[in-house]
């Protein structure tokens, strides 16, 4: 039940036909994990707070440095030396005082994920390195819970939801972490990216929980700001063919492995353009040869690539490799292979 002020502070979004007071009452009872206060977490959790999330967890074992204070916007510079989960459960009741928060300063770690995890119904995964991205994917894998995913570096951000209804999980879009972690210290990032993100996680957690609209499970969805584009992929399981559906007919994407692409360069190996669609310094880490253009770049670069030729694209997986070939279809003239696998 909502009393009179409840009512008053949530109506302007349960009057939205597809919400309604029977979706504020889902938001209400619904227990959602955010790991990570940092910048992604920092709208994540305002604005799901805002919302009425009945219950919200926070783990976090930072403490706010001045570093963080571009893009962390919960905070300022009076919290600076504090810890980033108990601040933020102070500032959301603040926010709202309608719902509960629990604060968990530790690392999220193989000892506590499983502890933590379980009393919740959905986990949002906002931390800022693969070993823990791993591990929140692994622990929602076991205990069955939905997981919306967000990354940011530079200027581009990507947003998934994972393990949704035995959809595909974090491992089937990158199977193993790169040797280097490259984040935010070390990229960099623009301070406004992290907002934009994080709104679009905790939007899908609203859609999520309330079951209205389409959501991004099975998918990827990439935001470039500096070039504004924005581009939504599917994501197969491991080893499921994917197809594309027009209007008129559904078609395979051509994939090949690495034995007829070795056939094909040592016979013609001028009639062949190999692609990495990958980030530049997993290209510089390992690679098969040919360009490097991240998928988000292919659009853009259309004119560096020959017409002439076949187009063999590759990553890690041959996951964003399929995704390009999505991309490109109906843009290059010529044919366009996704190569199949790891490179390993």
């Amino acid at each position: 039940m909502f009393i009179k002020e409840e009512i008053n502070r949530y109506n302007r979004q349960m009057i939205l036909p597809e919400l309604g007071l029977k979706g504020q009452e889902k938001l209400k009872a619904t227990k959602v994990l955010v790991i990570g206060a940092g910048g992604l977490g920092c709208p994540v959790l305002q604005y799901l707070a805002a919302a009425g999330v009945g219950t919200t967890g926070i783990v976090d074992d930072d403490v706010v440095e001045l570093s963080n204070l571009h893009r962390q916007i919960l905070y300022n510079h009076t919290d600076i030396g504090l810890s980033k989960a108990k601040t933020a459960a102070t500032k959301l009741k603040l926010l709202n005082p309608h719902v509960d928060v629990n604060a968990y300063h530790e690392r999220f770690t193989a000892d506590n994920a499983i502890a933590i995890c379980q009393n919740y119904e959905l986990v949002i995964d906002c931390s800022d390195n693969f070993s823990t991205r791993y591990l929140v994917n692994d622990t929602c894998m076991a205990l069955g819970k939905t997981l919306i995913f967000g990354s940011i570096l530079q200027f581009e951000g990507q947003v998934a939801v994972f393990n949704h209804h035995d959809g595909p999980n974090y491992r089937d879009l990158y199977p193993a972490p790169p040797t280097e972690n490259i984040n935010c210290v070390e990229g960099g990032v623009i301070g406004i990216l992290p907002g934009i993100i994080g709104l679009y996680m905790a939007n899908e957690a609203i859609k999520l929980i309330c079951d209205i609209g389409e959501t991004l499970a099975g998918k990827l969805m990439t935001i470039n700001t500096l070039n504004n584009t924005v581009l939504v992929f599917k994501i197969a399981p491991e080893k499921q063919a994917e197809t594309i559906k027009t209007e008129a007919t559904v078609r395979k994407i051509k994939e090949i492995d690495k034995t007829t692409l070795d056939q094909w360069l040592s016979e013609s190996s001028d009639k062949i353009f190999l692609i990495d669609v990958r980030e530049d310094y997993e290209h510089e880490e390992n690679n098969i040869g040919g360009v490097n253009i991240p998928l988000y770049e292919l659009t853009a670069s259309l004119e560096t690539i020959p017409k002439n030729k076949k187009l063999v694209c590759y990553c890690q997986t041959g996951q964003r490799s399929k995704m390009a070939v999505q991309l490109l279809d109906g843009l290059y003239e010529g044919e366009v292979f996704s190569l199949i696998g790891s490179l390993d």
